[in-house]
């Protein structure tokens, strides 16, 4: 694991570094990792708040960080907290919290504890989501958020063989309760999914190397969809094309091509919901104006303009593609 972990590390070589830390298995053999190369990286531990135990959490990974030599900063999320989606909720306000921190701090890659397990789980959820190619293809090892590169050195690595590597030098990790909280669909997802080997003989290898296929597709398809959203967007956070030009594209781009224009013109974190895209490029066929993703869409004859909530769409008498 070691030298898995160095030689995906050698790209990162003198950029400031950060390792989230949530004080579990995963991200404490991760810190410990980051320790034993010498990478001085910066701990991050978030707060959320959310239990009774999150401060004993806080200070246990300050300790473990100070013990191997790491500078370590704890965040808090703050605030009146969703009663429901309190996943997701928590989720970008983590992401929030860590790449503001790291823009502030001029700190260039954000380390994060990420595992195979956790890419099967992805995968299962969006599967049940009826995703596409993209939600299928699960995270991706190196990713850019809010400016920041966020590093998954463990993505290929299983949970069992981190437990092991964690039990053999004695390092210790904190339990959430909320991992073992069967309301929440990955909870549920990592319960059940033994039932995938055990019933129909479909292995966590044969799905992870479903996932590298899908993402090697999905790495294509995105190469495809920039070159046309370079075509139609422009910096004032507007798009303007004709509707031959979406509808001559093949499905899977269509959909990828109008989800990924809502997400920048709306300003969003994620895409909408692939249902949303679908419903969206439906009333497309013929003229139509509607709201999806913070964003207002409207099409007149053969044009179709997309533009930020609350914007005038009002069609100007520029070219469209």
């Amino acid at each position: 694991m070691n030298k898995s972990f160095v030689d995906f590390m050698r790209k990162y070589t003198n950029q400031r570094m950060a390792v989230a830390v949530s004080g579990g298995v995963d991200s404490m053999v991760l810190m410990n990792l980051c320790a034993s190369a010498g990478l001085g990286a910066v701990v991050l531990h978030v707060d959320h708040g959310l239990r009774a135990t999150s401060g004993a959490d806080s200070e246990f990974v300050a300790a473990a960080a100070a013990k191997l030599g790491l500078p370590c900063t704890i965040l808090n999320w703050t605030g009146d907290k969703p009663k429901t989606g309190i996943e997701a909720a928590a989720r970008d306000a983590r992401y929030k919290l860590l790449t503001d921190y790291c823009r502030d701090n001029d700190i260039d890659v954000l380390l994060v504890a990420h595992q195979a397990d956790d890419q099967i789980e992805t995968f299962l959820m969006n599967l049940g989501r009826g995703s596409g190619v993209y939600g299928l293809a699960a995270m991706r090892a190196e990713q850019i958020r809010d400016g920041v590169v966020i590093a998954r050195p463990l993505l290929s690595i299983a949970r069992a063989e981190l437990e092991e590597y964690a039990r053999a030098r004695n390092i210790k990790s904190v339990n959430d309760e909320m991992n073992i909280d069967g309301k929440f669909t990955r909870v549920k997802t990592r319960k059940n999914r033994h039932v995938l080997a055990d019933s129909l003989d479909i292995s966590d290898s044969r799905i992870l190397t479903a996932i590298d296929a899908l993402g090697r597709v999905r790495d294509m398809l995105e190469s495809d969809v920039n070159h046309l959203i370079d075509l139609v967007y422009v910096a004032s956070g507007r798009a303007l094309f004709s509707a031959k030009f979406l509808f001559d594209m093949p499905e899977e781009i269509r959909l990828k091509f109008i989800a990924e224009l809502v997400r920048r013109i709306g300003q969003l974190t994620y895409a909408p919901r692939l249902e949303k895209i679908r419903r969206a490029i439906i009333m497309l066929h013929g003229d139509a104006k509607f709201t999806v993703g913070h964003c207002t869409v409207r099409r007149l004859d053969n044009k179709i303009l997309i533009v930020p909530e609350g914007v005038s769409t009002s069609f100007r008498k520029e070219k469209n593609v």
